[in-house]
């Protein structure tokens, strides 16, 4: 059962001033939802459908405060260490939740019962590992760069911050905050050592530097 924490505090809101420019609200809540699930199509494959909507939500959620169009998301590259990268987030996203997948597989093909994993927690904090970027990367004059909240907070935090928001359980939470270095002096639950090696793989095949 997917559990949550009370809430101890209500989690401020994040702020953003709106320029004349702005887009992202153009659009009905369904039809960013439609595109969210058109671009993340493994959302689908969570069975849960109180959890699928929550990670729908946190990335309705990120690209809202982002202040994101959903054209740029194509456009938003998957890291800024490497430099050029043409890989998008979406694409790393995608790369990494398949690729956890695909290890769940192999895992529970070896092992059975001996190592049991929630493939509904796995696929969310997939597809959630890292929606903290749209919170700490921004579109400068058209170029992207990391935001003021960037030069605080890696996305590990924003993006646990943004989910919690979201109602996202701590299971999933807990994927989101540990997946990168953050977690690598604590606990990580066997879903979470899937979605770390998974990003990483994914971040060093492209040149990335750990």
């Amino acid at each position: 059962m997917l559990a949550r924490s009370p809430d101890l505090a209500r989690l401020p809101d994040f702020h953003r001033v709106r320029g004349p420019d702005d887009t992202f609200n153009s659009n009905p809540k369904k039809n960013m939802k439609k595109d969210i699930l058109r671009i993340l199509p493994e959302i689908r494959k969570i069975k849960n459908q109180e959890l699928r909507e929550k990670v729908i939500s946190s990335w309705e959620e990120g690209i809202r405060l982002g202040g994101w169009d959903m054209e740029d998301l194509n456009k938003i590259p998957f890291t800024l260490l490497i430099s050029d990268s043409r890989v998008s987030l979406v694409e790393h996203t995608r790369a990494v939740t398949n690729t956890a997948l695909r290890v769940a597989e192999a895992v529970s093909k070896a092992y059975g019962n001996s190592v049991k994993i929630d493939k509904d927690v796995l696929i969310a904090g997939g597809v959630l590992h890292d929606v903290g970027k749209l919170l700490e990367y921004a579109k400068v004059k058209g170029k992207i760069t990391k935001s003021i909240k960037g030069k605080f907070l890696r996305h590990p935090f924003l993006g646990a911050a943004l989910a919690y928001k979201c109602g996202v359980p701590d299971e999933v939470l807990h994927l989101i905050a540990a997946h990168s270095h953050e977690g690598d002096q604590g606990f990580r639950s066997i879903e979470a050592i899937i979605i770390h090696h998974a990003d990483f793989i994914n971040f060093e095949v492209l040149g990335g530097k750990t």
